[in-house]
């Protein structure tokens, strides 16, 4: 399991899984590549559990970016459709952890800017981008 919470404590997540994420999402999208975020992601209430008060910024019809009102950190976002079994996607904001558990999960690219496809791996981790 993983663990993260926001700069001043006040928001969680678990990743409540017995195995670490074969993968983080570095996004270029117009809201990601502002944010800096790496993203992990499974269905709300399964995989991963979020706690504390957040604000939420909305971008269009799909996804919800939830933030720490006190400190600013970016938490996870939401999808805001759910799936027809009635799952809601989510991610976590992976550098939310501490950096030596997670430092050898791979990095995948995604071209959330002009393509939004899943781009080739180049063989970093997180470790790469963080030290």
């Amino acid at each position: 399991m993983l663990h993260g919470s926001c700069h001043c404590g006040s928001v969680h997540w678990d990743w409540t899984h017995d195995v670490l994420p074969d993968g983080a999402t570095a996004c270029n999208c117009t809201v990601c590549r502002r944010y800096g975020v790496l993203w992990i992601y499974d269905f709300e209430g399964e995989g991963i559990r979020v706690s504390g008060p957040t604000k939420s910024y909305i971008r269009g019809k799909g996804v919800e970016f939830h933030f720490c009102p006190e400190c600013g950190c970016v938490a996870f976002w939401r999808g805001q459709q759910t799936t027809p079994e009635g799952k809601r996607r989510i991610a976590v904001n992976l550098r939310l952890t501490e950096p030596e558990p997670i430092a050898r999960v791979p990095i995948d690219h995604f071209d959330g800017l002009d393509k939004f496809e899943d781009l080739p791996r180049d063989g970093k981790c997180v470790a790469d981008m963080w030290f």
